[in-house]
């Protein structure tokens, strides 16, 4: 594992530096997901939740675009759309709700 970092270029380790905090991102949206469940004590997605799968797919996006990963490319582009699409939902329903009052 430490000759394949050293063998990397400078900009193979930002990419794959911003692959890792992608991934991190991506999967911490569960914890937060979990905690707020626990919380409710019911089965609860918050906001949060959509902001780090956006985020994480944008650092996975990035990530796959550099490593030509056209998989991961396709996967990551649809999940992002529907993650943008859940939040404007979720804010129309908000703002729905405000200006009925």
């Amino acid at each position: 594992m430490i000759n394949y970092i050293y063998s990397l270029s400078t900009t193979e380790i930002t990419f794959l530096l911003i692959g890792f905090i992608g991934q991190g991102l991506f999967a911490s949206r569960f914890i937060f997901q979990w905690i707020y469940s626990e919380k409710k004590g019911e089965s609860y997605i918050p906001i949060i939740f959509w902001y780090l799968s956006i985020f994480g797919g944008l650092g996975l996006l990035t990530y796959a675009i550099f490593r030509k990963d056209p998989v991961i490319i396709i996967g990551q582009l649809f999940g992002i759309f529907i993650y943008c699409r859940n939040l404007y939902l979720i804010y129309r329903k908000k703002s729905n709700s405000t200006s009925k009052l």
